[in-house]
């Protein structure tokens, strides 16, 4: 039987995610399978270990070569889906935003904005926030949503360092973390990490905890999709894409 012919003019998402990441990459093309209109295409920045050699920053010439070479596949638009910019601050993002734009010409969006877009269209004010991390990247982050409104009643972390350890991170481990915050009443959850495997979880995360859930790389795609004005939208992936 012959394989199912692709689309011959597909949407591309431009896709900068760290060097490190598995989950980004394993994420998009999931979700993504359902919109054979639209395809995901990757570039990748330098990230290893626990050790960052930009610990308050983005490595921009390293941001800005990636979406170079995006920007020669000509995507709609180009997405950092990383979560960095929860701990350096947004305000990083926004000024990686407007740089590749300006080098590039194509509308770019990232995980980060697209989260503070979600919290302005939802209204929620109480938020669960569960990660991979260590405790002091963690206290890191929930200031950092402070400053943008973003109030953390109940957090759950894992202590973890690696970059690249975050991907192995059980199933079972997130649903367990996702429960814990839930038993203090948050309106959503938010699962920051985009290289931490919680996206598949989004919808029995929702019917176990009956809270609105919403994962750092679906939020990325979620972004992608937005600034395309792409209407379509996959299903079995939690009430961010209802």
């Amino acid at each position: 039987m012959p394989h199912q012919l692709m689309h011959a003019s597909p949407r591309l998402i431009g896709t900068i995610t760290p060097s490190a990441n598995t989950v980004v990459e394993r994420t998009s093309q999931s979700l993504l399978a359902d919109l054979p209109g639209v395809v995901p295409i990757f570039s990748r920045v330098p990230v290893r270990g626990s050790q960052d050699p930009f610990p308050d920053a983005y490595n921009l010439p390293a941001m800005l070569e990636a979406a170079a070479l995006l920007a020669d596949a000509k995507p709609e638009v180009i997405v950092w889906n990383g979560s960095k910019g929860g701990a350096i601050g947004f305000d990083h993002d926004r000024d990686l935003v407007e740089r590749i734009e300006q080098a590039t010409g194509i509308p770019a969006d990232t995980s980060g904005l697209a989260l503070l877009r979600q919290v302005k269209v939802s209204g929620a004010r109480r938020f669960g926030l569960i990660t991979p991390y260590a405790k002091p990247y963690q206290d890191r982050l929930i200031a950092q949503l402070a400053r943008e409104g973003i109030e953390i009643v109940a957090e759950s972390h894992l202590g973890m360092t690696d970059n690249l350890s975050y991907a192995t991170v059980p199933y079972h481990r997130i649903l367990n973390q996702a429960s814990e915050v839930a038993e203090e009443g948050p309106e959503v959850i938010i699962a920051w990490c985009t290289n931490y495997p919680a996206a598949p979880l989004s919808r029995a995360i929702e019917a176990e905890t009956s809270t609105t859930f919403w994962d750092a790389t679906a939020l990325g795609l979620w972004g992608a999709l937005d600034r395309m004005e792409e209407p379509a939208r996959p299903a079995g992936w939690g009430s961010l894409f209802a």
